[in-house]
């Protein structure tokens, strides 16, 4: 199967629709919005067969994979939004802090944004697609879709289907390579959402400077894994695989490599070889439950990671074929973590370098010296641990116990910081994403005779009520009245002054 590639003439039209669908108000209505929301989620529900049949053929993707890491996330997400709409967009009141508006409501309108760009990525291409589409639809936007190229199957079936549920004035999907993209982003658009790359990133980051557009960015890192001493290894053997193997090790919150103490390396390799081997046998190629890499130039470079490396040992797996896309589910043990291939840059695929340690401060002194992880792994029974850990380390998001598993609660925001994004979306959170804050004030008619101390000319007298307005001390108020009693009784009477004297006049 072959995209059909976006023109650059329709590219530029289709922003130019879409603005024009959003003036009008259409994407803003209560109804549509629920509406399209609903018919997402009818897109993924009624197309479920043919997305695992796509993600297969891309990813090789199981049944329990696609379900878990695609299907469920879209339709959670929609149900999110349906279930919570009136709430969401409800106007917040939040209780005046300044002495000058103390009489007056305030309060928090969440709008639209206008026309976003939503630009996906190839690893999870349904969900990291059509999750941000929802929360952008939820918010009142109108949306650009980039998709994959690389996804071929699975970006063909999202384009096709798209047009037969949601209405075109509402979207776009753009297909296509590098020169549609940076086509795509010379357009003004009033948010850029984007999952990939680092560097790809600062290209996105560059183009959005030039109209000033706020951006989302999600993207990876190197993910540690921390185990301690007191943990039950063949638990965490479970987890670790679990969170680097699920998807062949092509996730952004993958774990990219893991610390396990000196003296119980041998036990963990030998929990996790266990573990590997239930799950896929003896011969993974063979399992139908194990996914394959998305094409030979990411399996070139994952290769050239393993057969470059300056330290470790091959411990489990280590096998290969490139015609296949297969690369064994891999453990090294004995990893240097200078080692300049395998701890340079994120692995994104299936191998596992294991790094023992002495001390638990050792490994937050070394994840400090790289850059924010997007995700932190720590398995240990100890709560003064997960104290230290969580004090000392940065990350964009974290799992006690677990791996992947904060990705997946809706709950939590999940975003990255420093060099492993900016900005957090899901549930709640991606209805704030894609929409505006407006804090919007509204003033009394009266009352003129008070507030017309803040305007010329300025006397002592008005400046001593300025300042009482003003100025908040955070003392307790009793506090003022009792502890300072003489500039307590001079401001009632500068207020009674003011009183006589309009109601003498």
């Amino acid at each position: 199967m072959s995209l059909v590639y976006t023109s650059a003439e329709s590219i530029e039209d289709f922003a130019t629709c879409l603005r024009g669908t959003y003036v009008t108000g259409k994407s803003r209505d209560a109804f549509a919005r629920k509406f399209y929301l609903e018919r997402l989620y009818a897109l993924v529900k009624d197309n479920e067969e043919l997305f695992y049949d796509a993600l297969a053929k891309d990813l090789n993707k199981s049944r329990a994979e696609a379900l878990t890491s695609e299907i469920s996330p879209v339709l959670e997400e929609c149900a999110y939004f349906l279930d919570n709409y009136d709430s969401l967009v409800k106007d917040k009141k939040v209780k005046s802090r300044s002495g000058a508006n103390r009489t007056d409501s305030a309060y928090i309108r969440r709008e639209a944004l206008g026309v976003v760009l939503i630009i996906s990525t190839w690893n999870y291409p349904l969900q990291l697609s059509l999750v941000p589409l929802a929360g952008a639809l939820a918010a009142g936007n109108c949306a650009v879709v980039k998709l994959s190229e690389i996804s071929v199957h699975t970006s063909a079936l999202i384009t096709e289907l798209l047009p037969k549920y949601l209405d075109a004035g509402m979207y776009r999907v753009v297909n296509g390579g590098v020169e549609e993209t940076q086509h795509l982003l010379r357009q003004k658009f009033d948010h850029i959402f984007y999952t990939g790359n680092s560097q790809v990133a600062k290209s996105v980051m560059a183009a959005a400077s030039q109209h000033l557009t706020p951006v989302t960015l999600e993207l990876g890192g190197k993910s540690p894994a921390i185990v301690t001493d007191d943990a039950d290894m063949q638990i965490v053997a479970n987890r670790v695989a679990f969170g680097k193997f699920f998807n062949a090790g092509q996730s952004c919150v993958a774990v990219d490599y893991v610390f396990v103490p000196k003296s119980r390396q041998q036990e963990f390799l030998a929990a996790i070889g266990k573990t590997l081997n239930s799950w896929y046998g003896r011969n993974p190629q063979a399992s139908k439950d194990y996914g394959r890499i998305i094409n030979h130039r990411h399996f070139d470079r994952i290769m050239a990671l393993l057969n470059n490396r300056s330290s470790g040992n091959i411990a489990i797996g280590g096998q290969s074929d490139r015609d296949n896309r297969y690369i064994a589910p891999t453990v090294i043990s004995d990893v240097r973590f200078d080692d300049a291939q395998l701890m340079e840059s994120e692995i994104f695929g299936p191998l596992l370098p294991v790094i023992p340690y002495s001390d638990v401060e050792e490994t937050m002194g070394l994840i400090s010296k790289k850059e924010p992880p997007l995700a932190l792994y720590l398995f240990t029974k100890s709560s003064s641990t997960i104290k230290k850990v969580l004090g000392y380390t940065t990350s964009g998001g974290v799992t006690i116990n677990d791996t992947l598993m904060h990705q997946s609660e809706y709950a939590l925001p999940f975003g990255g910081v420093g060099a492993s994004g900016m900005g957090g979306y899901h549930g709640e959170r991606s209805f704030q994403c894609f929409s505006h804050e407006r804090g919007i004030l509204v003033k009394k008619q009266r009352l003129e005779w008070l507030i017309q101390s803040r305007y010329p000319p300025v006397s002592k007298a008005k400046l001593a009520i300025l300042r009482s307005v003003l100025i908040t001390n955070p003392v307790h108020f009793w506090f003022i009245v009792f502890k300072r009693p003489v500039k307590w009784v001079a401001f009632i009477v500068v207020i009674l002054g003011i009183v006589i004297k309009r109601r003498l006049a």
